[in-house]
């Protein structure tokens, strides 16, 4: 376990101690809650690795490659990019999986469009912000973030 997840662990459990010698009651009413709230995304997460899991397992190197690796050019940057648009993935699933992309041939420009328009643009989320922010704001911080969203991928596949 590295130095990181050690110091984060040690910083849990101290705040958890210190809650418990505030008030038991709270801290048993948080961690139930947190039980529940783990078991019900648990299904879904373990569905998304799955299915990342057998994409891989099939996908071989090569094809990754050619399709969104430094030959597949500023197309395959779009195609990855759209996916992650559509996509709706927690980051502890998305960084490792685009890990994998990279392990796997992908191009560091694809794989930073396809973090970006994941964490930026919310095709699945789409309805909800334009009944919460109207569909014209809704639409128009989708658009700016999908154009951010290359802008960034663009600059890193120059840099690096």
């Amino acid at each position: 376990m590295s130095s990181t997840a050690v110091l984060i662990n040690l910083l849990a459990l101290t705040g958890l101690a210190f809650a418990l010698s505030r008030d038991r009651h709270k801290v048993r009413q948080a961690l139930r809650m947190s039980l529940k709230t783990f078991i019900g995304i648990l299904p879904p997460i373990i569905t998304m690795i799955v299915a990342i899991s057998l994409m891989m397992a099939f996908l071989r190197p090569d094809d990754i490659s050619r399709f969104i690796g430094e030959q597949a050019g500023f197309r395959g940057t779009l195609a990855i990019a759209a996916l992650g648009a559509v996509l709706f993935m927690p980051a502890i699933i998305a960084f490792p999986f685009a890990a994998s992309l990279l392990d796997n041939g992908a191009s560091v420009q694809a794989v930073a469009a396809f973090i970006t328009t994941l964490t930026m643009i919310g095709v699945v989320t789409l309805p909800l912000e334009i009944r919460e922010f109207g569909r014209r704001m809704a639409l128009l911080r989708n658009a700016f973030s999908a154009g951010i969203a290359l802008l960034i991928a663009v600059v890193i596949g120059a840099v690096l």
